[in-house]
């Protein structure tokens, strides 16, 4: 897939994320994806599978979101089968928590999917807004 299929793939997911749609985000990611979270939280480590994806990460995150996970791309970075996303999160947490995370997110493509994505957040943040995750059902 060109380096502007990538880009525009990620435009459209962003463009709905914005809007507290998720699915495009889920249904881009390819079943052998490797999620990674840089850092030491509890939320920290690498997600093997689009299954664990959504059971160990996503899940467990919108359980404690006050609603849709809403993030909007602030910049978009394409070369090649890799895209760097620039992105603003504007949530609050069922407690009542602001959850406005800062992220900077690395997706490597293949065959239209995402295949690696790596991310760098603010870790602090997640350790004081969010429960460690607890497996979704």
């Amino acid at each position: 897939m060109s380096t502007e299929k990538n880009r525009a793939t990620l435009e459209h997911v962003f463009a709905e994320t914005a809007k507290g749609n998720g699915r495009p985000f889920v249904e881009m990611l390819a079943d052998n994806v490797s999620w990674t979270i840089i850092g030491t939280t509890a939320w920290s480590k690498t997600y093997s599978g689009k299954q664990a994806v959504l059971k160990e990460l996503l899940g467990p995150l919108n359980a404690q979101l006050d609603g849709p996970n809403i993030i909007k791309a602030c910049n978009l970075v394409a070369e090649g089968d890799t895209v760097v996303a620039q992105a603003q999160g504007h949530n609050r947490t069922k407690s009542g928590k602001e959850y406005a995370n800062t992220y900077c997110w690395l997706f490597h493509f293949r065959d239209g999917k995402v295949v690696k994505l790596i991310e760098y957040t603010d870790t602090a943040l997640i350790e004081t807004a969010l429960e460690p995750p607890a497996l979704a059902p």
